[in-house]
């Protein structure tokens, strides 16, 4: 492996390790919760919301600490990989020593804020990473293997705690420590790449803000990381009360996962030859063709969607690579330490996650909807609508918007 792949490798391992962090904390923790401790579903409900609306409003904040420490990146990316390591430990491996409700709150407080602060780092310094790679297509490269490395971790922690259950290990207690070493592994290999801090200039958000394609790309972002945030919220419910195919939500949900991280190079490939705006397009479009045969589904259709999953998590796997990347060139530009640009686009991420459970699930609610109990044709039908009609909507408006953008091919 050259030393440019080598170093390029280890955006891949640290990006593995931060996606690592999410899927636990959404899929089980909340039932490891109920099972263990007999905390109500509905208060964990309240403090997951509570939370990601937290997690939603503190991310410029992250972003002005991030510029505050900036001469300190290694010492403050390894408090902060320690702090979230050491939480993940708390919420799975640890008994709590207050009301469980609590614990798990501030657990989960410290999971999101030193997430939010390593993404927040991990991105902006890729931004001078890719001054380094040459060829105009440094960003482009960079994304290939941060995003790659992101899915692939997504999908390793998807499968792991199945893997020591089947060991007969106590499953989430070995994944917390098992992340923990992962933490330590990841802020092992980047440690060169923070080494010396950074003494780039801070712009502040508005430079960024008053920059017309700077606002364009987060409106993008904002309205093409909807989709997908529709989806995720209403996926499970989609599997088992249109599909009628309780079960399967966790194969369907890796193979979407694994979809995403063979395409997202095969996407860089060609945002090279064409142009990462003309090769977004095309996955837009995709995703769009994805979700129209998804509103055709009924019962039984199971193999018709596991088809759709490797169609929608394919342009998926575009999303997550070539807009950022995008954007990353754009930062380059107009703010070069970039900090407060993926302050501001974390933002626009995460805010879509908390707008999806907030319009979507009382508007299921009040078609009659109910999981996991059988429902009226129409009921049926609002949920297909949300979880497959909204997004292609939201995707045409993306497509509008990113087609009326002026970016360069490379």
């Amino acid at each position: 492996m050259s030393d440019q792949n080598q170093s390029l490798g280890r955006y891949a391992v640290f990006a593995a390790v931060l996606a690592a962090a999410g899927l636990p904390i959404y899929i089980h923790a909340p039932k490891v919760y109920v099972d263990e401790y007999g905390v109500n579903l509905a208060a964990l409900g309240a403090v997951l919301f509570a939370l990601r609306l937290l997690d939603v409003i503190q991310d410029p904040l992250l972003g002005k600490l991030a510029v505050l420490v900036r001469r300190y990146q290694a010492a403050a990316v390894a408090c902060a990989l320690a702090i979230m390591g050491a939480a993940m430990i708390g919420l799975f491996a640890i008994a709590p020593p207050v009301d469980p409700l609590v614990w798990f709150a501030l657990m989960l407080t410290l999971v999101f804020s030193t997430f939010s602060f390593l993404t927040i780092n991990f991105y902006a310094r890729g931004v001078q990473k890719a001054e380094t790679l040459g060829s105009g297509f440094g960003h482009l490269r960079l994304a290939r293997w941060r995003e790659t490395g992101a899915l692939l971790g997504v999908c390793i922690a998807s499968v792991l705690p199945s893997v020591f259950l089947a060991l007969a290990w106590p499953e989430f207690v070995v994944y917390a420590m098992v992340f923990a070493l992962a933490c330590l592994i990841a802020g092992v290999a980047m440690h060169a790449e923070w080494r010396g801090g950074t003494s780039a200039p801070s712009t502040g958000f508005g430079v960024i803000l008053r920059d017309s394609i700077s606002r364009r790309l987060l409106l993008i972002a904002l309205v093409n990381a909807a989709p997908v945030a529709v989806s995720s919220t209403l996926f499970l419910f989609f599997v088992e009360s249109r599909l009628l195919a309780p079960g399967w939500e966790g194969p369907l949900l890796l193979l979407f996962f694994v979809s995403a991280a063979a395409a997202a190079p095969l996407w860089g490939v060609m945002a090279e030859r064409v142009g990462a705006k003309a090769a977004l397009m095309v996955a837009m479009m995709l995703a769009i063709v994805a979700f129209s045969f998804a509103m055709l589904l009924g019962a039984g259709d199971t193999v018709w969607f596991a088809i759709i999953c490797v169609g929608s998590g394919a342009a998926v796997g575009a999303d997550l690579t070539l807009l950022p990347a995008i954007f990353a060139k754009r930062m380059e530009r107009v703010a070069p330490n970039a900090t407060e640009g993926f302050a501001l686009w974390s933002f626009v991420s995460k805010f879509t996650l908390a707008f999806a459970a907030i319009a979507l699930l009382p508007a299921l609610e009040a078609s009659g909807f109910q999981s996991g109990q059988d429902n009226s044709a129409s009921a049926l039908r609002m949920l297909t609508l949300l979880y497959a009609g909204v997004p292609c909507l939201l995707k045409l408006v993306a497509i509008a918007l990113l087609s009326a953008t002026p970016i360069a091919k490379n």
